[in-house]
């Protein structure tokens, strides 16, 4: 597990995954607010700058207690963070955690959800030691599916209507990837 108050930083060739602070929650608004960019995520759209700032808090919390790992995704010309990449849902005994990601949709199709989450899971196996990454994905969600399978995660499974979301029932692509698997690559 990460110790310390706060993740720490890691340096992609274009970008800064970083602690998120105050100075963020618009970004996050941004992100999180845009109906878009979260079709596929398991909750709704933050609504206000305020839910932004409840959002944040959470995460903050959420590290502390060592079940959610969320980076903000910065370039690194301007430091603006553009989406999120996570770790979470972690089990030290198990050696294993889910991943996640999120980009702002006007910086999608760019690489960027690739190149941040191929950093986190290169994280993930380097040093907190894990053995294994599991992530979900909408099976509409063509991006995070070409994302996933371009890092070399397998398809595993699938879940029939496991999300309800809003006024939507959402099936699920399980996909798994080992940490033999990415040092393959």
């Amino acid at each position: 597990m990460i110790s310390g108050d706060r993740l720490p930083t890691i340096e992609t060739p274009r970008l800064r995954l970083r602690w998120m602070e105050a100075r963020d929650v618009p970004a996050l608004f941004e992100i999180f607010g845009d109906a878009e960019t979260v079709r596929y995520w398991s909750r709704p759209a933050l609504r206000d700058l305020g839910e932004a700032e409840g959002y944040l808090a959470d995460i903050h919390r959420r590290f502390a207690e060592h079940s959610l790992y969320q980076w903000g995704v910065a370039k690194r010309d301007d430091d603006r963070v553009i989406g999120t990449c996570s770790l979470f849902d972690l089990s030290a005994p198990h050696k294993r955690a889910e991943i996640g990601f999120a980009i702002h949709r006007a910086e999608w199709r760019k690489g960027f959800a690739s190149e941040a989450s191929g950093a986190i899971a290169q994280y993930a196996f380097d040093v907190l030691r894990l053995h294994r990454l599991d992530a979900d994905v909408d099976p509409r969600n063509h991006g995070s599916i070409r994302c996933l399978e371009g890092l070399g995660f397998q398809k595993e499974g699938y879940a029939r209507e496991c999300y309800h979301v809003g006024d939507e029932i959402q099936d699920s692509v399980l996909y798994g990837l080992l940490a033999r698997e990415l040092h393959r690559r």
